[in-house]
């Protein structure tokens, strides 16, 4: 399915591009959660995470690590999330897969996920069940 992201790539719609090459796209969100919020995405073609290639997960993974420092002193940020959402449950909207870069500064105002608590047992059970079907 043709996303924004595709027309990104193909420059039919315009976007602040922080890096380009063969395998991965790099701009500033138009809707940022802090100053800085980038969209790591892959130019291969597929839905989320799940389908994308180990080779193109490694390049975006590694040009994320080349770039988060300048976009960190750009900001003044020295904290950050990289984050995905994969699929629509956990609030994937566009999809193609493609990563966030957020900056964080101290008192944002932006929560983290909520946690609930697991007892020893049930995680131990939770891990024999994964397992078995790795």
């Amino acid at each position: 399915m043709e996303t924004i992201f595709d027309k990104i790539i193909r420059k039919e719609i315009p976007a602040e591009i922080l890096y380009e090459d063969d395998h991965v796209i790099v701009f500033l969100d138009i809707f940022p959660t802090n100053p800085g919020h980038t969209l790591f995405v892959p130019k291969e073609s597929c839905e989320n995470m799940m389908c994308t290639s180990d080779q193109a997960l490694a390049h975006l993974f590694s040009v994320a690590k080349k770039l988060a420092p300048a976009i960190l002193q750009t900001v003044g940020a020295r904290d950050f999330n990289f984050i995905t959402n994969n699929g629509t449950v956990a609030g994937q909207v566009i999809m193609k897969t493609h990563f966030h870069f957020i900056p964080r500064f101290e008192n944002d105002g932006h929560k983290m996920w909520g946690h609930v608590t697991a007892s020893p047992e049930e995680l131990a059970e939770l891990r024999k069940n994964i397992q078995s079907k790795m």
